[in-house]
């Protein structure tokens, strides 16, 4: 069965506002922004590498317990989720030599291209940039 592709890669910092509680504007705009992708099923696409960051940062940053931010995590299951495999890796490495990017912002990149996403969300790259057929958006920017 082949799947969709996704409309959105959604990046670790996104998801990790929209889970944790704070003053901070960027918190509310990214609960906003992420309930609008669980209303639309198949829209949203993450990594196991976002997944993995999630968890590291609820847990160091947010301060939440190892079982409660498993809980939290393991809730975007549901999306469309890219493994991490030797093919990634290397269209990772491709990345990062032609576009000039961190090691882990290409990993990101390579994981939002294998989801079949046009945009993706995060504010560690610059808004609008092109990166092949990805647009990258920070959709906390006000």
């Amino acid at each position: 069965m082949k799947l969709m592709n996704a409309e959105i890669f959604v990046d670790t910092n996104i998801l990790f506002y929209a889970i944790t509680d704070h003053p901070d504007p960027r918190h509310a705009l990214a609960r906003e922004k992420v309930r609008w992708l669980w209303e639309e099923p198949g829209r949203a696409a993450i990594s196991v590498q976002v997944l993995q960051e999630l968890h590291v940062n609820l847990v160091r940053k947010a301060g939440m317990s190892d079982s409660e931010s498993a809980k939290r995590v393991q809730q975007y299951l549901a999306w469309r989720v890219v493994d991490n495999d030797r093919t990634l890796l290397s269209v990772s490495f491709e990345v990062q030599t032609t576009w000039k990017l961190s090691y882990w912002d290409s990993l990101i990149v390579a994981a939002a291209w294998r989801s079949g996403a046009s945009v993706l969300w995060t504010e560690d790259l610059q808004d609008g940039l092109q990166i092949g057929s990805l647009r990258i958006e920070n959709p906390l920017r006000a």
